[in-house]
């Protein structure tokens, strides 16, 4: 039975290839979103003949915006678009301190920027159908940016924000919106940004396909954040719980007594 269309930004390799697989085979036809042609078209070709589901080709580098742009007017005009899947993303080579300005502006348009307005396009017309979802790659840093260069996690932690307020803004809309929070997972993120994945303890590196069948597992049930790594769902649940409970007390007309 047809689902519809996915749009999949960063869908030449690693994550963004095993969601356009599992989703053809949940019925999507696919528009794949990313620099590498020569990859998408072989992704394409194989989805075809083993799926028989139709697959349309975006190359866009996200980091520019005209060509972000191209796949903004794609997700507004293209009637069929039922699921727009924001993977794309870039690391650093290095930390704050040593990262050249063209690099950070670079992961900001990428991790930051591109999401965003990818996602704007996408509940704007959802919202006219009355159905639709979305799906924002996140991270674990989002949670524990102290693991990590603080600028990526800062990204994520932003898509985190981003996906839980865009949630209750679009609950009465027929809309989903899932945030994925993968921990290290086996892709070519890690050697595009010059580390060696293999240098963490290997029970911390996920595969790619088990985290896009934990996440897919997590948009079934519902979920607004899906934490594949994560065996132990009460401590986010107290986490969440913790958070709401101490909302009634971030805005007061009076300093609290420790400040004065």
């Amino acid at each position: 039975m047809s689902q519809g269309t996915a749009l999949i930004t960063g869908a030449s390799s690693g994550i963004g290839a095993v969601y356009a697989d599992r989703l053809a085979r949940r019925g999507y036809d696919l528009i794949l979103v990313a620099r590498d042609i020569a990859r998408m078209n072989a992704l394409a070709d194989r989805l075809r003949r083993e799926a028989n589901v139709r697959v349309d080709i975006l190359s866009a580098d996200l980091s520019d915006l005209a060509q972000m742009q191209s796949v903004e007017h794609r997700i507004a005009t293209d009637d069929t678009l039922t699921l727009l899947v924001n993977n794309a993303g870039i690391s650093l080579a290095g930390t704050l301190i040593d990262t050249p300005r063209d690099s950070l502006t670079q992961l900001i348009a990428v991790n930051v920027t591109a999401p965003t307005l990818l996602a704007a396009a996408a509940v704007r017309a959802f919202a006219s159908r009355g159905k639709g979802a979305i799906i924002n790659l996140s991270s674990v840093l989002a949670l524990a940016p102290e693991m990590f260069d603080g600028t990526y996690s800062g990204t994520k932690a932003f898509i985190l924000s981003l996906t839980q307020g865009l949630a209750k803004e679009v609950v009465d809309k027929g809309i989903h919106v899932q945030a994925v929070l993968p921990g290290a997972t086996r892709t070519e993120i890690w050697a595009r940004s010059g580390k060696d994945v293999d240098s963490f303890p290997g029970d911390w590196v996920m595969d790619a396909g088990d985290l896009v069948d934990a996440a897919l597992a997590g948009f079934d049930r519902g979920e607004v954040v899906t934490i594949p790594p994560l065996a132990d769902e009460a401590q986010w649940n107290a986490l969440q719980d913790a958070r709401l409970a101490m909302a009634p007390n971030l805005s007061r007309r009076e300093v609290a007594s420790r400040y004065r």
